[in-house]
């Protein structure tokens, strides 16, 4: 509320301000009270472009204009010094009718020359705005640049390969949260939880025509669905799991109780919870395996959509655990077959390692290997002890990651008749992502305060999983992702380094350089 106060001020100071500056500048007064006109006078006598009347249009980019233009404003009129540019970037408010009534500088022209020319200085912040609008703009709009952290899509994508993935696929987000540190996403440079935005000025959610939606087989980034709260010294795992696997009300006192092998009780520190708007939500990649509308079973591994399996891809992996009578040599892994040292968990003479199943095949018939088993985990391989880790988390369901469903993934204007039993299924899409109050009582489910036996889906919503099946925190774990979550498709990578090869520029994969996302 207040940065709206602040906002409507703002343009009420304009209103009673430009027409003045106008007249000093030679333009008719009339022009200073014309919505739209008055933007268009402002940027010729400043001497910017016609253009920047369209980055007034993008919330974040239109900002950052009117800084701009809000310190050339002063600049035209005889303001050179670095306390009245200040001034005019943080109170508005107060310097533009300040300039306007009390100042009795000349106008100098959209171009200053002579004694009011700018310092190096001011000229190079110019060159520097500017350059970051236009970086902005082009990575909220087009493509942005991504790098993979994780060996969820491995072999598909591989952790260091650096993506550009376009927004113009699926249609560019306006920005939410429009006041952020230029190039971060949620952390300030140099610290670990820090925010990098403000969310006391924000933006619904909108989004501009694109080229088509997520469709199976995609390689999607998209916000995490989990990641509205996080713990800060353990970011990189679901806030909920966490809380179902520990006492909530410890986590929300900055410490989970655990017990280590002696039996001893000990606390350890949470660092905090951190909270996120929708676009600040971590950065996830998972192949879209099932849209709006079909229905989905993993069935012993292999996925089933609308009754049809769909096989693993080449290059996907599962994992697979071997009986051996000699440990692996990691290095001959590594050369032969590229798969990473920490890819293989030994214990004793047993080990387990993700694999395509070409590579499976190859270390089959490795003398050393005894017994090698594709892992299946069969339905009711997890329960309270675990914290109800696979979706929907509910121990009415007894679902693995390998032996899943059935289950339907919500359409935009369908409808799903609701009870008490696929509630669980529902909840957070129709609680959270669709922003409904929901309860459960004498045995029926409320919506909204009424009675409801049915709910019609507001937006849609997909199914994604990682290619590394077995090592990949996906859909199974928490569910559906909104469209709204929904970030732009991976198309590009442009740069690729091993950093068990030896980092950047040895460790650099030359052939997978400049290669399409498949």
């Amino acid at each position: 509320m207040i940065a709206w106060l602040l906002l409507l001020l703002y343009v009420a100071v304009l209103f009673a301000c430009l027409w003045k500056l106008f007249e000093r500048a030679g333009r008719k007064a009339w022009e200073g009270f014309v919505p739209g006109y008055n933007l268009w006078v402002w940027l010729k006598i400043t001497g910017k472009p016609w253009y920047w009347l369209l980055l007034m249009l993008v919330p974040g980019i239109n900002l950052l204009v009117l800084i701009i233009l809000n310190v050339n404003l002063s600049i035209v009129f005889g303001e050179r010094e670095l306390k009245q540019h200040v001034k005019m970037v943080f109170l508005p408010w107060a310097a533009i009718p300040q300039l306007a009534y009390r100042s009795k500088a000349a106008y100098a022209g959209p171009i200053p020359h002579g004694k009011h020319q700018r310092g190096m200085l001011g000229q190079w912040g110019d060159a520097i705005l500017f350059a970051v609008i236009v970086a902005t703009t082009f990575r909220v709009f087009t493509f942005e640049a991504f790098t993979i952290p994780t060996e969820s899509m491995e072999k598909s994508l591989l952790v260091g390969d650096y993506l550009f993935v376009s927004k113009l696929s699926y249609g560019p987000r306006m920005p939410m949260t429009p006041i952020t540190f230029p190039f971060t996403h949620h952390t300030l440079p140099l610290t670990e939880k820090t925010p990098s935005f403000t969310n006391w000025f924000s933006q619904p959610y909108r989004r501009l025509p694109g080229f088509g939606s997520p469709q199976r087989g995609d390689a999607v980034v998209f916000n995490f669905p989990e990641g509205d709260t996080v713990v800060a010294n353990y970011q990189n795992m679901s806030y909920y799991q966490l809380a179902r696997s520990f006492d909530r009300n410890d986590i929300l006192k900055g410490y989970f109780r655990v017990t280590d092998e002696s039996g001893r009780k000990r606390r350890i520190d949470t660092g905090g919870l951190l909270i996120r708007p929708l676009d600040k939500k971590e950065n996830y990649i998972k192949r879209c395996v099932a849209v709006a509308g079909d229905s989905l079973e993993v069935r012993d591994g292999m996925v089933h959509v609308n009754g049809e399996a769909q096989p693993l891809r080449e290059t996907g992996q599962y994992a697979y655990g071997f009986s051996l009578s000699g440990v692996f040599n990691k290095k001959t892994l590594k050369e032969t077959m590229d798969i990473t040292t920490t890819d293989v968990t030994e214990r004793g003479d047993t080990a387990e390692i993700p694999l395509t199943a070409a590579n499976a095949a190859k270390l089959k018939g490795f003398s050393n290997v005894k017994a090698m088993t594709r892992q299946n985990k069969p339905r009711g391989s997890y329960g309270a002890k675990d914290g109800w880790p696979i979706f929907p988390n509910d121990p009415r369901y007894d679902w693995s990651e390998d032996n899943f469903g059935p289950i339907w993934v919500p359409k935009a204007g369908a409808t799903v008749q609701l009870t008490l039993q696929n509630l669980p299924l529902y909840r957070r899409a129709i609680e959270v992502y669709e922003h409904n109050t929901l309860e459960v009582k004498d045995g029926a489910i409320w919506i909204n305060g009424a009675k409801a036996t049915s709910y019609t889906f507001q937006q849609d919503y997909y199914w994604m999983m990682g290619d590394n099946r077995h090592r990949s925190q996906d859909s199974r774990y928490w569910g559906f992702v909104p469209h709204d979550h929904v970030v732009g498709k991976a198309v590009l990578v442009w740069l690729t380094v091993d950093k068990e090869n030896g980092g950047f520029p040895f460790g650099i994969r030359w052939k997978r350089l400049f290669s399409l996302v498949k």
